[in-house]
């Protein structure tokens, strides 16, 4: 969409809160669009692609140390849904990138996903954890550590711990998920 100063905008998911039944809530932030920059040039609206700079209203502690990475904003009511939970088909790399095996021979294959395994899941900017529920075939059940706004039909890309280092292990599809309910701010 077109984004334009004066504009009410969401960030979602926002403030991420956990009840004490475990279950996880998410509160968008709301503002409204102050200024718009690209490069040094002051913008009376803005459409996607390059880097753009919004200034809003929102707490600067809210905004400080990266905290925002990985929202998504957009216009108020436009956003889609925040997933706790995805089902995702998959496709494995065969062999693993810039890891040599112990005999120095060739890449190490990389093995299959398991239950319970821990993966470093990127969808968009977000970089998140997620724990492996159920595989089967080439389709995964994965929960997220953090809520992730996003949509069916997005890519990811998936991410194994090996020797302390993050490696691409693949990539897939989001299928389909659990929504979280978002909370209305006060």
């Amino acid at each position: 969409g077109v984004l334009k100063v004066g504009d009410e905008i969401e960030l979602r998911p926002g403030i991420v809160t956990k009840a004490d039944d475990g279950t996880v809530q998410c509160t968008p932030i709301y503002s409204r669009i102050i200024s718009l920059y690209a490069e040094k040039n002051d913008l009376q609206y803005a459409v996607p692609g390059g880097l753009i700079g919004v200034g809003t209203k929102i707490d600067p502690t809210l905004t400080r140390a990266d905290r925002l990475v990985g929202q998504v904003l957009g216009l108020k009511g436009k956003l889609p849904s925040c997933f706790a939970e995805v089902e995702i088909s998959y496709y494995l790399l065969r062999r693993l990138l810039g890891v040599k095996t112990s005999d120095g021979s060739k890449q190490a294959k990389v093995q299959k996903l398991s239950k319970t395994e821990i993966l470093m899941v990127n969808i968009g900017s977000t970089a998140t954890g997620g724990k492996v529920l159920a595989v089967k075939g080439d389709l995964a059940k994965i929960l997220l550590t953090q809520p992730v706004c996003t949509e069916e039909g997005e890519k990811i890309a998936l991410s194994r711990r090996v020797d302390k280092h993050w490696r691409l292990i693949g990539w897939g599809e989001i299928r389909k998920g659990v929504k979280i309910e978002i909370a209305e701010a006060e």
